[in-house]
């Protein structure tokens, strides 16, 4: 089983090292010891943990759609150049790129510090791990 120091917990959550304390010592997170004594998470509780923190996507269109992957965040930049357009936005901790049409990223009046969302559907998604030290 995988397991995490506070910090790399709190890393991976997007919370302080004092969150995670906190979590553990209100009994929200479980902790361990390893082999040198320190404090560990458990990778499966710290998975169960960030999800229940999780806040949904505050969808105000009120249309169905089959994406799930939707990230709310600003829009940080806008370039447009002929035909096409390269958007990025600052979901949280992370940074999403779309690649559009001029057309569409005009009609979508599309500026810095604006509220976007970003709909992935991808049928191809590369996940990457730590390699094993063996």
């Amino acid at each position: 089983m995988t397991h995490y120091r506070i910090s790399e917990a709190a890393e991976l959550v997007g919370v302080s090292d004092d969150t995670v304390r906190r979590w553990i010592a209100d009994g929200l997170l479980p902790v361990e010891k390893d082999a040198s004594g320190r404090q560990v998470v458990p990778g499966a509780e710290l998975a169960a943990r960030a999800q229940s923190i999780a806040s949904a996507a505050d969808d105000r269109t009120g249309v169905r759609r089959s994406a799930r992957n939707r990230f709310v965040g600003l829009v940080t930049r806008v370039e447009i150049e002929g035909l096409m357009a390269q958007v990025e936005l600052q979901c949280g901790p992370h940074r999403v790129v779309s690649l559009m049409s001029s057309e569409a990223a005009r009609e979508l009046r599309l500026e810095v510090g604006s509220r976007g969302v970003a709909v992935v559907k991808a049928t191809m998604v590369v996940v990457e791990t730590e390699q094993d030290d063996a």
